[in-house]
């Protein structure tokens, strides 16, 4: 929690207002016994009924005056905890963006999301109660017992034993539920997990006819969950019994030894009803304060998680040389370079060697599962490699500020996505500066025209993920996307795997004539995508078996030949 602090920077006159006006609020509750006390003793007793009146002035007066000072404790508290929650989701979305894949890969998708709502909710919630009541409650419970020693000090020894005993109780619980309710949270992140999975999946699941099975998984881990919250449920619901045996077994003893008293003349009326009083205010408070408990302990565990995110420092290191494309005609060099995903028990790539010139187009190509995409992510560092080297420009990739080697490398990746909003605004995303016409250019080099033409032109809308666009489709507005950027480097992973033949043939000399002096590569499983490539690698279970042209590998390269002579036998092969 103490990582999360500096976002209540800011809002330190709220945090000291708000609690401040809480306490001003319960100094006057505490009063209100004495007032009651006097009404029965000098009132009632003495049948005085303008004291009666005035007492009854000044409880209205205190009520008033109270509920002044709580609403204006709640409008600072809900001031601040709302502030405080919002800087805190902002700086964790910033922090989130900032992580590489590989923490991503570690963290979770699903993780994430639950600690950038359902665990900041908890935050929020908590912190607000926590500045209404977190001093207010024991405020009240020990005044209630020093004011009891004003009233009678013989009985108000039983508060002293009594809220000892109370505190035990209730700080031993909140210790107990912390690590319980972290476990929680985790089984919720499972939950969501398969949630998010089954609805993204929901297709395939259905294709398959897997919906009891994914239902029966469901079950057992939203069961697991259940289970989890009934359990620290259990105990942190222990609080309010507990509590209630304590204090009204103390109660009882305070009436039976205040009636004994006044029977012998040491009390009046009005200071046993004090005193009750006083012991119905120290109740009302705990059983606010164990709700205020439960509530600050799930806020504890959740901040915990939104901290553990917030402290984890990103797995790649940024660097400060600014990019420069003119240093050397080598723009891209692997030396030995290997790469091992977190967790994995064996290499992606190993031994991954060549060299690329400004202006080549270099084909990849491999088996599913060969290490192809993984490959291309090394060059703009979505992912540092593990062993080896890898050279851009001359300069070692790990020297370059991130930022700036990005702005200078365009990626399709083999997922299309867009975002919400309209095709122009998604066509500017690389290039915020982008005119009409080089967004037109972009799209034709992308055989993308008549797409956007049907749709309406630039302003045409596109609904979260491009849902209201076909697959091929999608793939050819990224492609366009990648272009409007005009980038040194250009990285298509497998992003026409969407496209007719024909119309990846055409995409292909499109960018052959357009792409100018930008360095081109292309992941495909087609041959036919590579024929023309200045370089080809074939990949096979992470090693690059062979280096050369279409040619070359034809006649040195069994698994190649193999791939092209079947896509060319299967008559999807166009050039």
């Amino acid at each position: 929690m103490k990582h999360l602090v500096k976002y209540l920077k800011g809002y330190t006159k709220e945090c000291v207002l708000g609690p401040l006006f809480k306490l001003f609020e319960a100094t006057l509750e505490l009063f209100v016994p004495l007032v009651v006390a006097a009404m029965i003793d000098n009132g009632i007793d003495a049948g005085n009924k303008s004291y009666l009146v005035k007492a009854a002035l000044i409880l209205a007066a205190l009520g008033a005056v109270g509920l002044i000072f709580s609403v204006t404790a709640q409008f600072f508290a809900a001031k601040a905890s709302v502030g405080f929650v919002t800087r805190l989701r902002h700086a964790l979305f910033a922090h989130v963006g900032k992580l590489s894949y590989s923490d991503l890969d570690r963290m979770g998708t699903s993780s994430l999301i639950t600690r950038m709502t359902a665990d900041c909710n908890t935050v929020q919630s908590g912190a607000n109660l926590a500045l209404r009541l977190l001093l207010r409650s024991p405020f009240v419970v020990f005044g209630a017992m020093v004011m009891a020693f004003t009233v009678d000090v013989p009985s108000a020894w039983t508060f002293a034993v009594v809220i000892p005993i109370l505190s035990v109780v209730v700080f031993g619980i909140m210790l107990l539920s912390i690590p319980l309710y972290k476990k929680v949270q985790a089984r919720l992140d499972r939950v969501l997990f398969t949630t998010r999975e089954n609805i993204s999946g929901a297709r395939v699941i259905r294709a398959f006819g897997r919906e009891e099975e994914e239902i029966k998984k469901f079950r057992e881990e939203n069961g697991a969950l259940v289970a989890a919250q009934k359990f620290v449920g259990a105990i942190s619901n222990l609080l309010n019994p507990l509590t209630y045996v304590l204090i009204n077994a103390a109660t009882l003893f305070l009436i039976y030894q205040g009636a004994l008293r006044v029977d012998a003349g040491d009390l009046t009326q009005g200071q046993v009803v004090a005193l009750y009083n006083y012991m119905g205010q120290i109740l009302v408070e705990l059983i606010k304060l164990a709700s205020l408990i439960i509530s600050i302990t799930k806020a504890l565990a959740s901040a915990g998680r939104i901290s553990s995110v917030l402290t984890t420092a990103p797995s790649m290191a940024n660097g400060t040389l600014a990019f420069d494309a003119n240093l050397c005609d080598d723009i891209l060099v692997f030396d030995n370079v290997s790469l091992r995903y977190h967790a994995a028990g064996e290499d992606s790539l190993t031994g991954i060697s060549f060299s690329v010139k400004r202006g080549e187009t270099v084909g990849i190509i491999g088996g599913t599962g060969s290490g192809k995409s993984s490959l291309v992510n090394l060059i703009p560092r979505f992912y540092d490699a593990t062993g080896g080297r890898i050279l851009l420009f001359g300069e070692d990739i790990r020297r370059y500020d991130t930022e700036s080697l990005r702005e200078h490398i365009g990626v399709v990746p083999q997922k299309a996505v867009l975002f919400k909003g309209t095709l122009r605004d998604n066509m500017k995303w690389g290039n915020q500066n982008a005119t009409d016409d080089e967004i037109a250019q972009a799209i034709e080099t992308a055989q993308a025209t008549k797409v956007v033409a049907d749709k309406g032109g630039l302003d045409a809308a596109i609904e979260a993920g491009g849902r209201n666009f076909s697959g091929g489709q999608r793939q050819r507005l990224t492609i366009a996307r990648a272009l409007v950027k005009k980038p040194d480097i250009l990285i298509l992973d497998d992003s026409a795997s969407a496209l007719d033949f024909a119309t990846d043939a055409a995409l292909r000399r499109a960018l052959r004539e357009d792409t100018g002096d930008a360095t081109v590569f292309i992941v495909s499983q087609r041959a036919s995508s590579l024929l023309y490539a200045d370089k080809i690698i074939v990949l096979d279970d992470g090693e690059a078996v062979a280096i050369g042209t279409h040619e070359e590998l034809l006649h040195s390269c069994e698994l190649y030949r193999d791939i092209y002579e079947t896509q060319f036998a299967k008559g999807g092969a166009t050039a």
